[in-house]
This record gives structure tokens, sequence and C-alpha cells, in this order.
């Protein structure tokens, strides 16, 4: 699963996270009904971004949707998934950007793929995927042959870089590629005014996508003494970032140009999405999101409160002589702890109970439902492990208990890899998506 448009759960909306499922989804089975159960393998988040596209021009969402069958990946549930045109292109253009980035692992001996014999076989997988590639998108009246070109082209483009050679023309290969797949997206739609603003949005996501993964990987490329973009070029980490915000800014100006007949998840994707995969590759972004409540992390988001100052009082108590919150006036009795109001009180917890029960409301033996069960057993907890592991929930659930702590946990591709969550956008601004022209997420649409 590569790519750098890569929405946290927290951000998209419940409607817009459920048509971006359907997308990554019907992108899967569009691999598998096309070319085989090895082929999923190259489900990209950037490949179905061609599905979305063509279906937020297209617009009817619902006839190109159809109900997916029992999947290991969303833990035995059904879903609906979206078909169709938009779906075989993204697979077509997945197949052949995975392919490139094997023959980039191979240039750069990553890895296993330093012996000769593994270099052999996946130069092979690489161009049956070319082929495979090429089919599909023969069939929508879509010629791979730019794609698989560009990707020969790059290492002749490598080769001659040095420093001083602009990005651009390091990048010209990928851009070209995707600007061709995105311009397509208008042909398949019958939108063919579409196709200029796209192949230019195409252009720069191209540009951006090449970047960010050159920044992901420039120490481990000089760490290995393999080609890198930045350091063959000299490009220092600012000029990097400028280039990189640019191309951002580029893509959402060249979508106002687009006429979408429905735009919101293309603008979530596009517009929001990009830019903070730009913060995330530059390292500043995290996720910031609380799992657990407010009293566990304390009011600053961290493992607890801040030390009092010179003169103050300790976080949490109140100077001499004020009445603190909960406590009784001097002289009258306090009041019962283990009553109803109380969340950690155990079943039948009133007055004159003394805490002395062991029935709690959940069943967890006088633990209310404020307390957490006792961690399992090496063995049970193995037990569960494989459990989880067999029904994809460390993966695809929003939500599950830890194998031995029993500590809740979120899903490990549930989030991508940030969310700054912000919540001052909550509800549906300029375009459906969250996003109502705030500082926080920078739009000025």
């Amino acid at each position: 699963m590569f790519g750098i448009v890569r929405p946290c759960r927290h951000r998209l909306p419940e409607g817009l996270r459920a048509e971006w499922t359907a997308h990554l989804c019907g992108l899967c089975l569009a691999l598998r009904d096309g070319h085989g159960q090895l082929a999923r393998i190259v489900t990209n988040y950037d490949g179905l971004l061609v599905s979305v596209l063509t279906e937020a021009q297209a617009g009817a969402a619902d006839s190109g949707r159809r109900t997916a069958g029992p999947c290991p990946l969303r833990g035995m549930r059904t879903a609906s998934v979206a078909r169709g045109e938009g779906a075989r292109l993204a697979a077509s253009v997945s197949l052949v950007l995975a392919s490139a980035k094997i023959r980039d692992h191979i240039a750069d001996g990553d890895g296993m793929l330093r012996r000769r014999p593994l270099a052999a076989a996946a130069r092979r997988t690489a161009a049956g995927w070319d082929r495979a590639g090429a089919r599909t998108g023969g069939a929508l009246g879509f010629d791979t042959a730019l794609l698989v070109d560009a990707v020969e082209r790059q290492t002749d483009v490598e080769r001659a870089a040095g420093p001083g050679t602009p990005l651009a023309t390091v990048t010209e290969p990928a851009a070209t590629a995707t600007a061709a797949a995105f311009a397509h997206t208008a042909a398949l739609a019958g939108r063919p005014g579409n196709a200029a603003p796209l192949a230019e949005a195409g252009r720069l996501f191209g540009q951006l996508a090449h970047l960010l993964d050159a920044v992901g990987d420039r120490a481990a490329d000089a760490a290995a003494g393999a080609w890198n973009p930045l350091t063959a070029t000299g490009t220092t980490p600012a000029e990097a970032r400028k280039v990189c915000d640019e191309a951002a800014r580029g893509i959402r100006r060249a979508l106002r140009a687009v006429d979408f007949a429905d735009r919101r998840l293309a603008h979530a994707l596009l517009a929001h999405e990009v830019p903070r995969a730009v913060d995330r590759a530059f390292g500043a972004a995290a996720c910031t999101h609380s799992v657990g409540p407010a009293a566990v992390t304390g009011p600053h988001g961290d493992a607890g409160p801040p030390p009092p100052q010179h003169g103050q009082q300790p976080y949490g108590q109140q100077p001499y002589g004020q009445q603190q919150p909960g406590r009784p006036p001097y002289g009258q009795a306090p009041r019962n702890l283990n009553g109803p109001g109380n969340p950690f009180a155990g079943a039948g917890g009133g007055a004159g109970d003394g805490g002395g029960s062991t029935g709690g409301p959940d069943g967890s033996g006088g633990r209310g439902p404020g307390r957490q069960r006792p961690p399992r057993g090496f063995w049970a907890g193995c037990a569960a492990f494989v459990g989880l592991c067999c029904t994809c929930r460390l993966c695809c659930a929003s939500e599950y208990e830890g194998p031995w702590s029993r500590k809740k946990r979120e899903g490990c591709l549930d989030c991508g890899d940030c969310c700054d969550c912000c919540d001052c956008c909550g509800n549906c601004g300029c375009d459906g998506c969250g996003c109502d022209g705030c500082d926080c997420c920078g739009c000025d649409c």
C-alpha cells in the first residue's frame, strides 16, 4: 500500500470516508478480476485517484457501485465498492506504477534485489505488469505506452542529472505519465473540456509524488549510496519544500477549472490531503487526535499536567481557604462516593454499600465501566493475537482490544500515518468536504 494521499478517518466526513473506501476496494477487485489474485498487491492509494476523478466528473455514484462479498481485509464484511471504467483505468495505472517502483528498486539495488536471480525475477514480473496494464488501458482507449516510456526514460534522466539540474527536469517523466492518466479520466467521463486542467493537476501531482518519495528516501539512499534526486541536484530541504508547496497550490488552482458533477471527494483528497502529505514528508505533521479520555492524558494532550510555576498552586489544587469542587462545606457530612453519581461505583452501590460490591455493571467483578480488565496471560494473549490476525481486525478495525494488555487500540491502517484532526472545519463548507476557508486547513477556495 504505497502512495502519498492517505486520508485519516478522523478528517474525512462519514460519507466521504465510505466513498474513499469504495474506490480503494473497487481498485483492488478490478485488479483481481482483470489480472488475477497476485495483482492485488499493487493496490495503492494514489492509483485510486483516477477512479475518484472519473466518478467525480461522471456523477451518479450509485450506478457505479456493486456489493462485494466478505473480505478478510474488511474484517469479513461486505461493502459497496466502485466498478466500471474508472476502476479499470485505475487498475491499469497501478500496474504500471508498481512496475516502475520495482524497476527503481532494482536500479538502486535495494534489499534482496541486489541478488541477480531475484532481480531477474523482479524484472520479469515488472514486464508482465506492463503488458497487463497495456491490455486494460487499450480496452479503455488509454495508451499506456506513455507511462511505460516515462518509466524507461527515467533512468536516462537520472544519469544526466547533476548539481544545478532543475527538479522539474528530474521529475518530468513521472509528471508526464500522471498528466496523461488524469487527462484520460475526462474522456471516460464524457467531459473533454476538463482534459487540460486535469492534465495540469496530474503533471503537478506526478512531480510532487516523485519529490516526496525522494524526501522520504534521502537518508536511506545516502546510507546505501543510492541515487537520490535531491542529493544529485544539490537541492536543500528548504528548496524542495518550496517546490512541493507550489505544486500543491497549483493542483488546487487547476481543480477550480474542472467541471465536476460532484467534486467533494476529489477536492478533499487533492486540495486538502496533498498539502498534508507534504507536511508529513517534511516532518511537520503528527497525529494529534486523542484515543483516551482527556482525564487520562490531561488537557495539554501529554502524559500529565505541566509543573507548577514559582508562586503558583500545584495543578488542580485550590488556594488555601477556597472551596474545592466536589468537597462539601466544612461541617456537612460527606456525600456517598459509592452512589449512582460515581462512575466507578460497583453495582448496587448505594447508601451504606461501602464499595464492597463484587458485581460491576459490566460483570467485571466490581470494576465499573471506567476500569480495565486484567491483562491476559502469555498463551491466552497469543490465542487472541491469532484471532485478531485471522479476522484482520489489527489493520482494518476502527478499534480493537490489545491481545495481551486488553487496552483499546486503533487499527494499523485506519489512520494512514498522520492526522491533525482539527475541529474548526467540522461541518460542510465550500465543497462539502469539511473545509470552510479556515486557517487550519489552508483552503482558499
